[in-house]
Protein backbone atom coordinates (compact mmCIF):
# COMPACT_ATOMS: atom_id res chain seq x y z
CA UNK A 1 0.00 0.00 0.00
CA UNK A 2 2.85 2.36 0.82
CA UNK A 3 4.42 1.89 -2.63
CA UNK A 4 1.10 2.64 -4.31
CA UNK A 5 0.82 5.91 -2.40
CA UNK A 6 4.32 6.96 -3.41
CA UNK A 7 3.65 6.10 -7.06
CA UNK A 8 0.32 7.98 -7.01
CA UNK A 9 2.00 10.95 -5.30
CA UNK A 10 4.82 11.01 -7.86
CA UNK A 11 2.31 10.83 -10.72
CA UNK A 12 0.32 13.68 -9.16
CA UNK A 13 3.44 15.82 -8.81
CA UNK A 14 4.41 15.10 -12.42
CA UNK A 15 0.94 16.13 -13.62
CA UNK A 16 1.05 19.31 -11.53
CA UNK A 17 4.42 20.11 -13.07
CA UNK A 18 2.94 19.63 -16.53
CA UNK A 19 0.07 21.96 -15.61
CA UNK A 20 2.48 24.64 -14.39
CA UNK A 21 4.54 24.35 -17.58
CA UNK A 22 1.36 24.83 -19.64
CA UNK A 23 0.41 27.86 -17.57
CA UNK A 24 3.78 29.45 -18.33
CA UNK A 25 2.79 29.57 -22.02
CA UNK A 26 -0.45 31.47 -21.31
CA UNK A 27 -0.15 35.18 -22.09
CA UNK A 28 -3.21 36.35 -20.14
CA UNK A 29 -3.84 34.45 -16.92
CA UNK A 30 -7.11 36.30 -16.27
CA UNK A 31 -9.14 33.87 -18.39
CA UNK A 32 -7.57 30.89 -16.64
CA UNK A 33 -8.27 32.34 -13.20
CA UNK A 34 -11.88 33.13 -14.15
CA UNK A 35 -12.35 29.57 -15.45
CA UNK A 36 -10.80 28.02 -12.33
CA UNK A 37 -12.83 30.31 -10.04
CA UNK A 38 -16.00 29.45 -11.95
CA UNK A 39 -15.25 25.74 -11.60
CA UNK A 40 -14.84 26.10 -7.83
CA UNK A 41 -18.04 28.14 -7.48
CA UNK A 42 -19.99 25.73 -9.69
CA UNK A 43 -18.77 22.77 -7.66
CA UNK A 44 -19.37 24.33 -4.26
CA UNK A 45 -22.65 26.06 -5.09
CA UNK A 46 -24.31 23.52 -7.39
CA UNK A 47 -22.74 20.07 -7.68
CA UNK A 48 -21.80 19.37 -4.05
CA UNK A 49 -25.15 20.50 -2.59
CA UNK A 50 -27.07 18.42 -5.13
CA UNK A 51 -25.01 15.34 -4.35
CA UNK A 52 -25.48 15.85 -0.60
CA UNK A 53 -29.21 16.43 -1.06
CA UNK A 54 -29.49 13.23 -3.08
CA UNK A 55 -27.68 11.42 -0.28
CA UNK A 56 -30.19 12.73 2.24
CA UNK A 57 -33.15 11.78 0.07
CA UNK A 58 -31.83 8.31 -0.75
CA UNK A 59 -31.35 7.00 2.75
CA UNK A 60 -31.69 3.33 1.82
CA UNK A 61 -28.43 1.53 2.53
CA UNK A 62 -26.88 0.45 -0.76
CA UNK A 63 -28.42 3.15 -2.93
CA UNK A 64 -26.79 6.26 -1.55
CA UNK A 65 -23.16 5.58 -2.59
CA UNK A 66 -23.71 4.65 -6.24
CA UNK A 67 -26.20 7.48 -6.78
CA UNK A 68 -23.83 10.03 -5.26
CA UNK A 69 -21.00 8.71 -7.42
CA UNK A 70 -23.20 8.92 -10.52
CA UNK A 71 -24.14 12.51 -9.68
CA UNK A 72 -20.50 13.50 -9.24
CA UNK A 73 -19.55 11.93 -12.59
CA UNK A 74 -22.58 13.48 -14.34
CA UNK A 75 -21.74 16.87 -12.84
CA UNK A 76 -18.13 16.64 -13.96
CA UNK A 77 -19.16 15.61 -17.48
CA UNK A 78 -21.58 18.52 -17.66
CA UNK A 79 -18.99 21.02 -16.42
CA UNK A 80 -16.51 19.82 -19.04
CA UNK A 81 -19.13 20.06 -21.80
CA UNK A 82 -20.59 23.44 -20.78
CA UNK A 83 -18.12 25.68 -22.66
CA UNK A 84 -18.91 23.92 -25.93
CA UNK A 85 -22.65 23.71 -25.24
CA UNK A 86 -22.91 27.40 -24.36
CA UNK A 87 -20.85 28.57 -27.32
CA UNK A 88 -23.10 30.91 -29.31
CA UNK A 89 -23.84 30.14 -32.96
CA UNK A 90 -21.69 28.48 -35.57
CA UNK A 91 -17.95 29.07 -35.95
CA UNK A 92 -16.40 30.34 -39.16
CA UNK A 93 -14.39 27.13 -39.42
CA UNK A 94 -16.71 24.07 -39.32
CA UNK A 95 -13.84 21.78 -38.33
CA UNK A 96 -13.33 23.54 -34.98
CA UNK A 97 -16.34 21.95 -33.26
CA UNK A 98 -17.41 19.23 -35.70
CA UNK A 99 -19.33 16.95 -33.32
CA UNK A 100 -22.87 16.97 -31.99
CA UNK A 101 -21.93 17.86 -28.42
CA UNK A 102 -25.42 18.00 -26.86
CA UNK A 103 -26.16 14.50 -28.19
CA UNK A 104 -22.79 13.18 -27.02
CA UNK A 105 -23.29 14.63 -23.53
CA UNK A 106 -26.71 13.01 -23.40
CA UNK A 107 -25.21 9.65 -24.44
CA UNK A 108 -22.54 9.96 -21.73
CA UNK A 109 -25.13 10.84 -19.08
CA UNK A 110 -27.32 7.90 -20.16
CA UNK A 111 -24.25 5.64 -19.89
CA UNK A 112 -23.59 6.89 -16.35
CA UNK A 113 -27.24 6.28 -15.40
CA UNK A 114 -27.16 2.81 -16.98
CA UNK A 115 -23.99 1.78 -15.14
CA UNK A 116 -25.47 3.09 -11.89
CA UNK A 117 -28.68 1.12 -12.46
CA UNK A 118 -26.65 -2.03 -13.19
CA UNK A 119 -24.59 -1.58 -10.02
CA UNK A 120 -27.76 -1.12 -7.96
CA UNK A 121 -29.38 -4.16 -9.59
CA UNK A 122 -26.28 -6.29 -8.94
CA UNK A 123 -26.23 -5.19 -5.29
CA UNK A 124 -29.92 -6.02 -4.97
CA UNK A 125 -29.40 -9.49 -6.42
CA UNK A 126 -26.41 -10.12 -4.19
CA UNK A 127 -28.44 -9.09 -1.14
CA UNK A 128 -31.29 -11.45 -2.06
CA UNK A 129 -28.93 -14.39 -2.64
CA UNK A 130 -27.01 -13.89 0.58
CA UNK A 131 -28.27 -16.31 3.24
CA UNK A 132 -29.55 -14.68 6.44
CA UNK A 133 -27.09 -14.82 9.32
Amino acid sequence: MKVTRYVAGAAGLALMGEGVSLLLDVRDLTDVLVWLGGAVVLHDAVIAPLVLLAGLVLVRGGVRGPVRAALVVAGALTVVALPVLLRPGRTANPSVLPLDYPRNLLIALVAVATVTALVLAARGLARRRRPPT
